[in-house]
């Protein structure tokens, strides 16, 4: 039986890897063979999945080293010389195993005012916005982001600055900035300014080679650092 060794993390943040022998399949996800050790193998093991078919993301996890969603990610694309190493995200707390902490991933979308906040009511007409105004063709290259925390855990500048809102908090900034009918966002641009936020990223651009959905982040946060910098200069940040 031709055999896979993969390497999982086991414990919390100061735990360590254990080894397993998990038999190869045809088409097989990193997925399936998490999948395999917790029902087989380490009945104990810890790790987050649902849809199964690439549109949730609870199931990204670190795979020789890099971020990706483990249901979409065939073995046979990842491995290194027959092997497998799985850990939990990067730059999150780790709660067990392969399961990371993502709170303060999401405390960052608060930070960074990810919410619409409404101009109208129910009882007023809807709003017409054009597809083909520059706004909304902004805002329509960000927001497919579904919050799966790869391009986070990809991010050296989150790294070392734990105090860095992060890609997908500043891409989700940069979708609302851009919808007319948002009623804050001349705070959004207070909120993202600064080294902890837009100004702090370096372009290194690994949030968009990994980025699952094919999102580019780095511009989001380019047009953010360019809306801070203009209203710097008429005085209103």
């Amino acid at each position: 039986m031709d055999l896979l060794r993969v390497k999982i993390w086991r414990g919390g943040e100061s735990g360590g890897f254990a080894t397993y022998d998990v038999p190869r399949q045809g088409d097989q996800t990193v997925l399936d063979v998490v999948t395999y050790i917790q029902r087989q193998l380490e009945p104990s093991l810890a790790y987050r999945f649902a849809c199964r078919v690439g549109m949730c993301g609870s199931c990204a996890m670190t795979v020789n080293g890099v971020a990706r969603w483990t249901c979409r990610t065939h073995v046979a694309k990842v491995e290194i010389d027959g092997g497998l190493e799985i850990a939990p995200l990067r730059n999150l707390p780790v709660i067990k195993d392969l399961v990371a902490d993502m709170r303060e991933f999401f405390g960052k979308w608060k930070k960074a005012r990810g919410h619409f906040v409404a101009t109208a009511t129910r009882r007023d007409e809807f709003a017409r916005i054009s597809p083909e105004t520059p706004q909304r063709k902004a805002a329509d290259a960000a927001i497919e982001c579904i919050g799966c925390g790869v391009c986070y855990a990809s991010c050296d500048t989150v790294s070392w600055n734990p105090e860095y809102l992060g890609p997908a908090a500043l891409n989700r900034a940069w979708t609302l900035f851009n919808d007319v009918r948002d009623g804050a966002r001349a705070e959004r641009l207070q909120d993202v300014a600064g080294d902890a936020g837009c100004q702090g990223c370096h372009t290194h651009l690994s949030c968009g080679e990994r980025c699952p959905k094919r999102l580019q982040p780095t511009a989001a946060i380019a047009g953010l650092k360019r809306a801070t910098a203009l209203a710097a200069m008429r005085g209103k940040l």
